[in-house]
């Protein structure tokens, strides 16, 4: 059984302004040399006029990771993140995809940035699922709150580089 994740944050600019401070390269390589984590990487980073589509690595050291998890697997874990956004008038809409190498288990995410009166707003709409037998569900529990979390960094960063 997967854990819900569902976020929702707010931006005083416009949709067009907020999506490129998240998919700009020099954008993301800003928030990533600010929040990556250990070994964090652009790895590809591709725009158009109809999208972007990028991918991000960030490490965890294993000191920082709950001790259930560091009894499963041991040592750094390295995430990887696939965003895929779609342009749509003015609004945009996108899909995350996460994976833990050898962990067995993803994270996947709808968002949706849409203008909402002098600025906008974007929807986080996810899930995570951990396919490990009894302790499953705790670790999804730990994932979902750690992933919320690092929505709400990413969003204050996202604020922060739009008013720089």
């Amino acid at each position: 059984m997967a854990t819900r994740i569902e976020h929702r944050a707010t931006f005083p600019h416009s949709a067009a302004d907020t999506y490129a401070a998240q998919t700009e390269e020099r954008a993301l390589r800003a928030r990533l040399a600010r929040i990556g984590g250990d070994r964090a990487e652009l790895r590809d980073h591709e725009t158009s006029e109809h999208g972007a589509r990028y991918t991000l690595l960030q490490g965890i050291p294993a000191d920082k990771l709950p001790s259930l998890v560091r009894t499963l697997r041991s040592g750094d874990l390295t995430v990887r993140r696939e965003h895929v956004w779609t342009r749509q008038g003015d609004r945009y809409t996108g899909t995350i995809t996460v994976a833990v190498a050898d962990v067995p288990g993803r994270i996947t995410a709808d968002v949706e940035l849409v203008p909402s009166g002098d600025g906008c707003v974007q929807t986080t709409r996810g899930e995570v699922s951990v396919r490990i037998p009894f302790v499953g569900g705790k670790i999804e529990n730990f994932v979902a709150e750690q992933v919320t979390q690092l929505l709400d960094t990413e969003a204050l960063a996202t604020k922060q580089w739009l008013a720089g």
